[in-house]
């Protein structure tokens, strides 16, 4: 059996763009991604602190270091620039690899920089 676990997760990203005609996704500073452990096409869950929307969708690289997070085609409808939001991604794992799981949470501040690497 195969349980889903959070394998790691972007805490607090500033929303930088939205962009609702584009074929969906969310766009990541590629440098956020690798701190987090997240790759290229993967699948997340994206939570808005602002106004509790949630959502999936999956991530595209976005220019490394350049601090940007931006919402990608429809979600655009759910959230807006300046929306904090927790990005989420998980693994499917059995009980014994969960258990030694230890998910990565980077924390970062309003401008999209890690404050709190893991």
């Amino acid at each position: 059996m195969l349980i889903k676990v959070l394998k790691s997760k972007l805490h607090r990203a500033w929303v930088t763009d939205a962009k609702l005609h584009y074929p969906g996704s969310i766009a990541i500073d590629e440098n956020l991604m690798r701190a987090a452990g997240i790759v290229p096409y993967e699948a997340v869950t994206v939570a808005d602190l602002n106004n509790g929307n949630r959502l999936e969708t999956y991530v595209v690289p976005g220019e490394p270091g350049a601090g940007r997070v931006v919402i990608l085609g429809a979600a655009a409808q759910l959230v807006k620039p300046k929306d904090i939001i927790i990005i989420f991604s998980f693994a499917l794992c059995t009980p014994e690899e969960a258990s030694a799981l230890v998910p990565k949470v980077v924390v970062l501040d309003e401008n999209n920089r890690i404050v709190k690497p893991q």
